[in-house]
């Protein structure tokens, strides 16, 4: 049984699922890796979170919020070496799921996270940490009275900027046209971050189509980018 756990903080609503099912390989390589890979977010010390240290090496981190099942995750890593990917998902079969992943490409670069983002990023992750952030069709809280639940909200995304280095991209990517519509006007309003589209960007040929995208694809729902970038103090 998964329960399901609302956090708010700062005026943000955050998500919390917790599921004990997983697969035979999942359960396999929890068992094995996770103490090399991951933390859960009470196993974190308090204070700011030494990334280099976790990751054994100092280069640019962009933290991926809501990783699902990896897929994505792992094929970003292989295709950029030299970032670390650090995935945050509260979710443990997908966790799970990219760490067989991250086995099967020999990926040193991935790093896992178990718990809530709006946490790690408001305690853990020093202001100007990270070179990017990303957000991959998270959940859309269809229903109207459901959509104070959204992730993607004016505190939020504020917090995000706040940690984003000069030049650092914030990327958001989802199926649903009304919470697309919400992602451009909430960070059209963020006055540290710029847009480097009119509007909407064009669909990256490096992010990498998922299975939940083809579906949605399928399913008729258009799937609509927005790309900012952190503002430096060279910016007009």
């Amino acid at each position: 049984m998964e329960a399901v756990d609302q956090v708010r903080q700062a005026g943000v609503f955050s998500t919390v699922r917790r599921s004990v099912r997983m697969t035979v390989g999942q359960k396999r390589v929890w068992e094995t890796r996770w103490p090399e890979l991951g933390r859960t977010q009470e196993e974190l010390p308090p204070g700011e979170l030494d990334l280099a240290g976790w990751f054994g090496r100092d280069a640019p981190t962009v933290l991926e919020i809501g990783s699902g099942m990896g897929e994505a995750t792992a094929q970003l890593a292989v295709a950029a070496p030299d970032v670390n990917h650090l995935a945050a998902e509260v979710y443990p079969a997908g966790l799970g799921q990219l760490m067989l992943w991250v086995e099967k490409y020999d990926l040193d670069n991935v790093r896992l996270l178990q718990g809530d983002a709006l946490d790690f990023l408001r305690d853990h992750v020093r202001p100007g940490g990270l070179a990017g952030v990303r957000i991959y069709f998270p959940d859309p809280w269809p229903k109207k009275r459901h959509h104070k639940r959204r992730l993607v909200t004016p505190p939020f995304v504020a917090l995000v900027a706040s940690r984003l280095q000069p030049g650092g991209t914030l990327h958001l990517a989802t199926d649903w046209a009304d919470y697309a519509d919400r992602m451009l006007e909430v960070c059209e309003a963020e006055p540290s971050l710029r847009n480097q589209y009119d509007g909407w960007a064009p669909r990256p040929e490096w992010r990498p189509v998922t299975k939940f995208e083809s579906r949605a694809q399928a399913e008729g729902r258009e799937v609509r980018d927005l790309l900012y970038r952190k503002v430096t103090p060279t910016d007009s």
